[in-house]
């Protein structure tokens, strides 16, 4: 069952990769008394996500922060050195990238799909969501192949 507005965040491990290589993040931890800016995208380096989510987030970064938001972190069903690579290709320091290797925190939220059809075993689905000490305020999940309501436009809109 898909995580609703009001419901807090399931707590799992998350890896951020450090100085000293992958550190261990728990939800629960990462999430608590802070305002986050949430957005997962299917993988790190493919077409929509490279050109467009990941792009608009480092792009609107500085209007999210002076509308409340704490922090900006993007997930994905890559491990933390595929992510971090991503985030110094394409990102940039107000995005703070949280592995989902295993596909742990997709599952815990209800938002883990299967692309395996595509060669991409299971990745959690394209989404955003505005996080509140821990708490979903909004949630935004794509539809197959779109991208809309998990840009960072529209989570603008919701702040």
């Amino acid at each position: 069952m898909t995580i609703s507005k009001g419901e807090k965040l399931p707590d799992v491990t998350l890896v951020k990769a450090g100085a000293d290589g992958p550190d261990k993040v728990q939800s629960a931890d990462f999430f608590a008394g802070k305002k986050v800016a949430l957005f997962s995208v299917p993988g790190a380096f493919t077409p929509t996500c490279s050109a467009k989510h990941l792009p608009g987030y480092v792009e609107k970064a500085a209007e999210l922060k002076a509308k409340g938001v704490d922090e900006i972190a993007c997930t994905a069903a890559n491990d933390a050195f595929v992510m971090a690579a991503w985030n110094k290709a394409a990102g940039s320091n107000d995005i703070t990238m949280l592995a989902d290797g295993n596909g742990d925190f997709a599952k815990a939220v209800g938002l883990s799909a299967d692309m395996s059809g595509y060669g991409m075993g299971q990745r959690g689905q394209r989404y955003s969501m505005i996080v509140d000490d821990g708490v979903v305020t909004e949630i935004n999940v794509e539809g197959p192949g779109e991208f809309k309501v998990s840009s960072a436009e529209h989570m603008l809109g919701q702040l």
